[in-house]
């Protein structure tokens, strides 16, 4: 409560409507929720086809990915007899969703409309996030106990590997420079790897919490926000040299987070229940309000293109599991 009493003034200039304490506020109104049929547990990452307008939900604890028509408002199908499926991927020159499993290591390929089954790379141990660098055609998933796979997805092959000091979370991509940003919360770091060296060039520290595992690249700042889960602390770290610009409050157990390049805001989904809204106030960003979403909805995906908000809610005793869809505002 010390929290949010100290951020209240900040919010009540902020806010055009709703409040701070969880409603609907004028930067994020829920537009409408899409049932996931019976899907039980942990729910992980998410991605999008565009072209077809449909979503992919790694449904962790129940070993599958939804299918997700955003058109029609409805699952389309279930990709099952996976291995606790973590991150997926979408690469649209070969037109396949790229699964990350993290009990067999492998990614696994589905492609075209039909989503059919086009083999899988072998990396060996919990494969999990996914990116995707569209001007070099490759796919990047973080795996093991510390490293990049880089695969060709018009060869289905892995074709490089960049070693790291632990297991890597969330990581972003930087093309313009050659570069990637990854989390190592085992080692307490941020590592910047060399994309063409396959190395890691520096590391960075932020002391004062741990466990950093979601991240985004706001490129207009020239920052990289790094969420930290204890305490949970958002840093934004100068993609120049490394320097910790701003240290914020955060939501507790986030897992995920975007910037919003539009209206220059960042999202963060938390486990906690909420998704904390962070908008660039003359040189930071500034917290300025939150919506509740669901207890352990963490995972989330904001496309730019469909200007929506798509948050992960998990089965409970009382509520199927459900993609709540959120709708950024003006």
């Amino acid at each position: 409560m010390k929290r949010i009493g100290r951020l209240v003034a900040v919010a009540s200039l902020a806010v055009s409507s709703g409040s701070w304490a969880g409603e609907p506020t004028s930067f994020l109104s829920p537009e409408t929720k899409i049932l996931l049929g019976p899907v039980s547990g942990r729910i992980d990452h998410l991605a999008i086809d565009l072209k077809r307008k449909r979503l992919f939900v790694a449904e962790l604890g129940n070993d599958s990915v939804g299918v997700v028509d955003l058109g029609a408002g409805k699952t389309e199908r279930t990709l099952a007899g996976l291995r606790e499926p973590q991150g997926v991927g979408y690469e649209l020159t070969t037109d396949t969703l790229h699964v990350a499993n993290a009990a067999d290591g492998s990614v696994r390929l589905f492609q075209g409309p039909d989503l059919i089954p086009a083999g899988a790379v072998e990396l060996g141990d919990d494969a999990d996030n996914v990116r995707i660098d569209v001007r070099t055609r490759r796919v990047f998933v973080g795996y093991g106990r510390g490293a990049l796979a880089i695969i060709d997805p018009a060869n289905r092959t892995k074709v490089g590997n960049i070693p790291l000091a632990g297991h890597p979370e969330s990581f972003q991509l930087d093309p313009d420079n050659g570069r990637a940003f990854v989390n190592v919360p085992d080692a307490r770091q941020v590592a910047v790897v060399d994309l063409a060296s396959g190395r890691q060039a520096a590391t960075w520290h932020f002391s004062h919490a741990q466990a950093n595992f979601p991240m985004a690249f706001d490129i207009a700042a020239k920052q990289v926000l790094v969420g930290y889960r204890r305490p949970a602390r958002l840093v934004a770290f100068d993609v120049t040299d490394g320097r910790i610009a701003a240290a914020l409050d955060l939501c507790d157990d986030a897992d995920d987070l975007f910037v919003d390049a539009k209206r220059h805001r960042l999202y963060a989904s938390c486990g906690e229940g909420v998704v904390d809204v962070f908008e660039w106030q003359a040189d930071r960003y500034v917290r300025v309000g939150h919506v509740s979403t669901a207890s352990g909805a963490r995972t989330s995906l904001f496309v730019p293109e469909l200007d929506r908000l798509f948050v992960a809610e998990r089965a409970t005793f009382r509520e199927p599991a459900a993609i709540q869809v959120l709708r950024p505002a003006p």
